[in-house]
């Protein structure tokens, strides 16, 4: 038994190297977490297009918290805000309507930022019980999948490995997208729609069968009431040591300090003139909300940047919440 770990060990660690040599050699940032690119003198902000660990003054926090509080004075009435929960999915399957593809950019970033997507790193971090061996079945969710910004990177990245990969979104237009997309592989991609915020709808595999599920600018779309029972529903479906993996808006991001006048609907959640919605988050707010569904923290970091417009000489102040969150292997009885 110790042999056949001590192999199998190797093995991932020999995956692992050749993962971590195959990212280098992209040359694409970031190299390091959430970034690499650090402004250090004032009169190069207009080099690249983004800056990596941005520090607030007390005054840049002071007048990103008014222009917040501004904004959201005049909320839109309650009347008139059912709509954007009951009809989410028509908004949303509009939008993919008039964009199609080509709205969002593919996410190659995924790997840096997450490598618990990729199996060796996986199980080369995990506690060796149970055993990895030739048989393991390796499970991905990502929830709110789009039109595939993240399926199609990671479907190219897990090639070759014993892993699959299951992508839903509640918008019918966007998963028929992803299953015309060339790269599509239905050997090792399950693509199907779903609203998450349903709890009566199965999905296509048990509780306790997933080792990662990945939410990526998701749970904003979600009203604030509904994002707890989304998240500990979704946990449900987690392997004892399997991962949440998440990246969403953060509180005073540019686009927060942007909205006009009438489009808030409650604190810090906005409808978008398409009738799409956005939540921003703080780091308290993401804690309480995977903590409260049974999830212990292994990452929970405020990404900070600074977006640059060279051609216009526009900076824009933007802030993300990026996080993972394990599930607690179950208690030994005393």
């Amino acid at each position: 038994m110790h042999k056949q770990w001590s192999f199998s060990v190797l093995k991932q660690a020999s995956a692992l190297l050749r993962f971590h040599v195959r990212l280098k050699s992209t040359n694409v940032r970031p190299t390091a977490p959430l970034g690499s690119r650090v402004l250090t003198n004032p009169d190069d902000i207009f080099k690249h297009n983004m800056w990596d660990h941005v520090q607030w003054t007390e005054e840049d926090k002071e007048a990103a918290r008014q222009r917040a509080e501004e904004n959201s004075r005049l909320r839109l009435p309650l009347t008139e805000q059912g709509k954007f929960v009951t009809n989410a999915s028509q908004y949303w399957d509009h939008f993919y309507e008039v964009h199609q593809d080509k709205f969002f950019k593919d996410r190659r970033w995924l790997f840096l930022e997450f490598p618990e997507l990729y199996l060796s790193f996986f199980f080369f971090f995990q506690e060796p019980t149970p055993e990895p061996n030739e048989q393991t079945s390796f499970r991905i969710l990502e929830v709110g999948c789009g039109v595939g910004n993240s399926v199609f990177p990671i479907l190219n990245a897990i090639k070759n490995t014993d892993s699959f990969f299951y992508c839903c979104d509640f918008s019918p237009r966007a998963i028929q997208l992803v299953k015309d997309h060339p790269d599509y592989d239905d050997s090792v991609c399950h693509a199907f729609v779903h609203d998450i915020c349903k709890e009566e709808t199965s999905f296509p595999f048990p509780p306790q069968s997933l080792d990662v599920i990945l939410a990526v600018f998701v749970l904003s779309s979600i009203h604030p009431q509904r994002m707890q029972r989304v998240v500990n529903h979704l946990s449900m479906y987690l392997k004892p040591g399997g991962v949440f993996l998440f990246r969403d808006y953060g509180r005073y991001d540019f686009s927060q300090l942007r909205f006009k006048k009438g489009r808030c609907l409650s604190d810090n959640f906005y409808t978008r003139g398409d009738g799409t919605c956005v939540y921003f988050f703080t780091k308290e707010e993401v804690h309480d909300l995977f903590s409260k569904a049974g999830l212990e923290e292994i990452q929970n970091l405020e990404d900070k940047r600074l977006q640059v417009n060279r051609g216009k000489k526009v900076v824009m102040r933007r802030v993300w919440m990026q996080s993972k969150y394990r599930k607690p292997p179950p208690s030994s009885p005393s």
